[in-house]
């Protein structure tokens, strides 16, 4: 337990792999979870079974993360939608002073390095949040978003997409035959195309 600093009231799974520089206080981590060094999971925050969490990400007070989900390096929940360090007379916060938001992340979505989570979002099931991306709503199940504020790029049609996708982008072919690129891009250029439509309308 060198270097780690985990409290006793903390519920560990069977299983549970701990890096070294960690801060663990009040909550609880399912069976067959990583976590990875600088990571700080505060109090009243709930990580499923088989989830990995990456170094130096932050999960604070009421975020829940069920059952196989990936978190990438460097992720940033946030769980006060207007915070303030000082109270109306003056003094810093206390507990008494916020109101905690929930944010929830279900099961088999993924989320990569860098993203910041904002209070009050639920990011759907086998979603996957792309690095860097400051996701400000709900994320629907088994979409692809990315960007600040993140925006939908596409759905995933299955389970099975991810990999097939990697194997036809390894041969540089599409499907049809097309570069492998462009299937990728098509998505986003007509996501942009909308958007500078709708603008010359204003």
């Amino acid at each position: 337990m060198d270097f780690q600093s985990i409290a006793p009231d903390v519920k560990l799974g069977k299983n549970v792999k701990l890096s070294k520089f960690i801060n663990l206080y009040g909550c609880s981590i399912g069976d067959n979870t990583k976590i990875g060094a600088f990571v700080e999971i505060q109090k009243n925050a709930k990580i499923g079974k088989h989830c990995k969490i990456s170094s130096h990400t932050f999960i604070c007070e009421g975020v829940t993360i069920e059952d196989h989900v990936f978190v990438g390096h460097n992720v940033t929940f946030i769980n006060d939608k207007y915070p303030r360090s000082t109270n109306n007379n003056g003094g810093l916060q206390t507990e008494e002073d916020w109101k905690v938001e929930t944010t929830i992340v279900k099961k088999g979505a993924s989320i990569g390095s860098g993203a910041t989570i904002l209070c009050k979002v639920t990011i759907g099931e086998n979603a996957i949040i792309g690095a860097g991306s400051v996701v400000t709503k709900d994320v629907p199940p088994n979409m692809i978003v990315a960007g600040n504020p993140a925006r939908p790029l596409r759905k995933i049609r299955s389970l099975t997409e991810r990999t097939e996708t990697t194997e036809k982008q390894s041969s540089g072919q599409n499907s049809q035959g097309g570069n492998s690129d462009q299937a990728f891009y098509e998505p986003v250029q007509k996501l942009c195309a909308s958007e500078t439509s709708a603008r010359d309308k204003k």
